[in-house]
């Protein structure tokens, strides 16, 4: 019972080195057996046996207790006595480190596969913050682009307007010169009207004075 006591407690302490201590790839062949265990069956398993030696661990303390009653009520310890207080002791003893290491064993399991997944969770993190960065990066690039090419807009926006305002000066003008041409224009059809009318009368008094003429030669 002792020397399984020993051997288990050995185990338990190799493992327990390995998950405090990354040794290669004996850590992540640790983990992977710990996790085998607590599948399936594993853990009732665990439970099972934890709970025999904790059965066995009060057993032995009572036996421990019981053999000092006896050895104060007689006043000394035989030393059969002596050799099952010892051997009690010892077993209680490893039986404790054990279940101890058996907890801490599974405390450690539990926590290092809560970081090794909390690792995952920051390096996607990670990932996802490089990924914003770029696209933020893009953006800024977009943004950058778009504020020349509004400049640029804004640009030929206003060299529109000034040659629109250039347009309309020189329609005013040209109205101007239209509505003073028009103005000429009225004025020679109105001197032609006024010549009509003396070349009408020209030619009526032309035709009197022949009219004359002739009355004057018969």
């Amino acid at each position: 019972m002792i020397q399984l006591l020993f051997l288990v407690l050995f185990g338990e302490g190799v493992v327990a080195l390995l998950l405090m201590v990354k040794i290669g790839p004996l850590r992540e062949l640790v983990m992977k057996g710990l996790d085998q265990v607590k599948m399936g069956k594993g853990p009732a398993t665990v439970k099972t046996i934890a709970g025999t030696m904790s059965v066995i661990l009060l057993s032995n303390f009572f036996s421990i207790v019981k053999i000092q009653n006896k050895g104060t009520k007689i006043g000394t310890m035989t030393p059969m006595d002596q050799v099952l207080w010892r051997t009690h002791l010892l077993e209680a003893s490893l039986m404790g480190f054990c279940l101890f290491l058996g907890f801490l064993i599974d405390r450690m399991h539990h926590y290092l596969r809560k970081l090794i997944g909390l690792r995952g969770t920051i390096g996607a993190s990670k990932d996802e913050v490089k990924r914003l960065e770029k696209e933020k990066l893009q953006l800024k690039e977009k943004e950058e682009k778009a504020t020349k090419e509004m400049k640029h807009l804004q640009k030929e926006i206003s060299n529109l307007k000034e040659n629109m305002k250039k347009l309309k000066l020189e329609s005013e003008e040209k109205d101007k010169r239209v509505e003073t041409a028009e103005g000429h224009v009225a004025a020679l059809q109105k001197q032609s009207a006024d010549l009509l009318l003396e070349y009408d009368r020209l030619l009526e008094d032309n035709q009197n004075l022949q009219t004359q003429a002739q009355v004057y030669r018969h």
